[in-house]
């Protein structure tokens, strides 16, 4: 199953993805956000309260942002340009596809990302390993690029930020969180928001 989910630690999120009626709610009201039901064109999003200072994107966002990988490292890009940084993560175990991205200030910093062949852009991250620094690593027979580094979106979310599938007691929340909608005036009647 494919996961996606971008992650933010501002609220310039409904300005960078235009999203629309923001509705308050709480992480459990969230979650399902996928399941929601949509009308006209309005798909909603849940951005999480703040996760140990970060807020989390879910649900429904290749409808929000486009299915074509511009539209997405464009997307990641506004994100950072609104809330100073904004991070990516995509796993599909089941299409070999792992990628993660961040960016700063409007622009992409670091990205790994792989289907058939990997690829690195971007300078090394300081808690990043590098291949060629492995222990056996050898220059004379193998190969591998000077920027080679993490390779696992699943590792790299939670070295950068906060990885959902590791919130417990010990993480700290703030606040509260938002659905929105990537259409305005279409307003919440119907669309069984709500659990």
């Amino acid at each position: 199953m494919a996961e996606t989910r971008v992650v933010t630690p501002a609220n310039g999120v409904f300005e960078a993805l235009e999203l629309h009626d923001r509705f308050p709610v709480t992480l459990e009201e969230g979650a399902d956000v996928e399941d929601m039901s949509s009308r006209r064109g309005a798909y909603p999003v849940f951005i999480t309260p703040e996760l140990d200072g970060w807020r989390l994107v879910f649900g429904n966002l290749a409808e929000v942002v486009g299915w074509d990988w511009d539209e997405w490292m464009g997307a990641v890009e506004r994100l950072s340009e609104h809330c100073g940084e904004a991070q990516m993560f995509f796993q599909d175990e089941a299409a070999g596809s792992d990628v993660w991205v961040v960016a700063e200030k409007g622009r992409i910093r670091r990205r790994y990302a792989a289907e058939d062949d990997p690829e690195w852009i971007g300078e090394p991250l300081s808690w990043e390993d590098l291949r060629i620094d492995e222990e056996d690593f050898d220059p004379e027979y193998d190969e591998a690029e000077p920027n080679e580094g993490t390779a696992r979106a699943a590792y790299a979310c939670g070295r950068l930020s906060v990885d959902p599938t590791r919130t417990g007691p010990d993480t700290r929340m703030r606040g509260h969180g938002w659905l929105a909608l990537n259409a305005p005036g279409v307003g919440y009647k119907d669309l069984d928001l709500l659990v």
